[in-house]
């Protein structure tokens, strides 16, 4: 099997920093240009009332059938925000078919709905099964502890110990805890810290000095491992995109 380029991008509803203008489109021809196999994508707006009215260029169809048509024939989305008038959440586009998926609340408020959205590829060649999760976890200390031992045990319930499993996304883990967790009661690597020994920089997109998102793995070596900041990136969402080159063990 060829190795996996992943990439993780938090593509802020479609909006610039400051939500200044709506860039969709922009973010679109951005992402197909880095020829990644499957993304991990957060802040999906996967439907809202107004915005079709008040920007031209707003697709008619919703933002994960836009961004993926015609280069990711395999697209899921899981809302985890929802609000009057409408929602937003997290998205798996993918090269490779996705045989099931399920979208899981982790969140303990109303007001701050997050979830991680589940999904599993089968890869015929290896007659295995390969695990991936795209999260985007909340803003405070004590809510991202909980949503990390829902998560660690959704793995140990779900996902078996010899299965190759990804998880990516925007962790707002600017203490750097999830390491702690995912190593030693799954045995998790980060990709960018495995090659660069230094997990990236990747908010806010014009200056990245936060460490945001992460590409975690097990069943692949990392090969490549990059974040994606300058030009067009950085006049696109607030969070660059990191990308990775996984090859299965």
């Amino acid at each position: 099997m060829q190795p996996l380029k992943i990439l993780t991008y938090n593509i802020h509803k479609g909006f610039n920093v400051g939500n200044r203008a709506f860039v969709l489109h922009q973010i679109r021809d951005a992402l197909r240009h880095t020829e990644a196999d499957i993304l991990f994508l957060q802040e999906m707006q996967g439907e809202h009332s107004e915005h079709p009215h008040q920007y031209p260029n707003w697709p008619q169809m919703s933002q994960t059938e836009f961004l993926a048509e015609n280069t990711w024939p395999h697209a899921v989305y899981g809302k985890n925000a929802v609000y009057a008038k409408g929602h937003h959440g997290n998205a798996i586009l993918s090269k490779l078919p996705l045989t099931c998926w399920e979208n899981i609340n982790v969140s303990p408020f109303v007001w701050a709905s997050r979830s991680l959205l589940h999904g599993v590829i089968e890869l015929t060649a290896q007659d295995t099964e390969l695990h991936i999760i795209c999260i985007h976890l909340g803003l405070m200390g004590g809510e991202r502890r909980r949503q990390f031992k829902q998560l660690c045990q959704r793995i140990e319930q779900t996902v078996p110990a010899t299965a190759p499993l990804i998880v990516a996304g925007d962790f707002n883990d600017w203490t750097r805890q999830a390491g702690k967790y995912f190593y030693s009661h799954l045995n998790l690597k980060e990709a960018y810290q495995t090659l660069h020994q230094r997990y990236a920089r990747t908010f806010p997109s014009w200056m990245p000095f936060l460490t945001m998102d992460r590409i975690y793995f097990r069943g692949f070596n990392a090969l490549h491992c990059e974040r994606l900041h300058d030009s067009p990136w950085n006049h696109l969402s607030d969070h660059a995109p990191l990308v990775a080159t996984l090859e299965l063990c």
